[in-house]
């Protein structure tokens, strides 16, 4: 072999070294970003997903502390905006949920009025319900409004430290930063897949990487998540 063609081969070998190398550096720095990130979900998805049966996990502790009337304006009865905006304004309560209930009361008075109502017609179910939420993990509070009602009934509500840990894996209570640290988390473990597999694969055959843990992990999923999902 020359001198030309050994310098051929050294370059593209050279390049997917430092490509390893970038590759595995960003790894390495996702997951040790990830990792408490990692402890938490785990734990909490963990405990959450055994929250049904008799024998339930626990899932901590919530204590209602405080409940109180407010006398709703008429131009805060609206829409559920426009009362999210006087709570805010008047009661210091920022609404980081709102909930719409279905109009004409909901999908069961639909049905019943195909069912046994005159041609166009539904019977007329229970007014629909705006609630709204907010607070922190530990301290939250919750309206449930009946559009046209002059008042409305706010509930305060303490959880402990494992309750807390579960609203915030499910995105509550936690606020913009929060979201903005959680979503980060989510991209990164999405990059800490991805670098893995490319990782992983690097160096292994076709044949190697089909019929490696991958494949059977593809196969494992696939087989629990469609029956799931249909």
């Amino acid at each position: 072999m020359n001198v030309a063609t050994a310098a051929a081969t050294a370059k593209p070998v050279r390049r997917s070294n430092t490509t390893y190398r970038w590759i595995r550096q960003v790894h390495l720095w996702i997951g040790a970003w990830g990792a408490l990130a990692a402890v938490i979900y785990g734990f909490t998805g963990l405990v959450m997903n055994h929250r049904f049966g008799d024998g339930a996990w626990p899932q901590g502790d919530n204590k209602e502390l405080a409940r109180t009337e407010l006398q709703v304006p008429a131009d805060a009865q609206s829409s559920p905006e426009a009362l999210s905006l006087w709570l805010q304004s008047t009661q210091g309560l920022d609404a980081q949920v709102i909930r719409k209930g279905p109009p004409g009361g909901g999908k069961d008075a639909a049905k019943d009025g195909a069912k046994g109502g005159a041609k166009g017609e539904a019977k007329a179910g229970p007014p629909p319900k705006w609630t709204l939420s907010g607070g922190t993990a530990t301290s939250a509070w919750s309206m449930e409004y009946t559009p046209g009602n002059a008042t409305a009934e706010v509930k305060h509500t303490e959880h402990d430290t494992l309750s807390a840990f579960n609203r915030l894996h499910k995105g509550v209570g936690g606020g913009i930063g929060w979201t903005i640290l959680a979503d980060s988390f989510a991209i990164g473990m999405l990059l800490l897949g991805l670098s893995g597999i490319w990782m992983w694969a690097r160096g292994r055959s076709a044949k190697d990487v089909v019929v490696s843990v991958l494949s059977v992990s593809v196969v494992v999923m696939l087989v629990v998540l469609v029956p799931a999902l249909f």
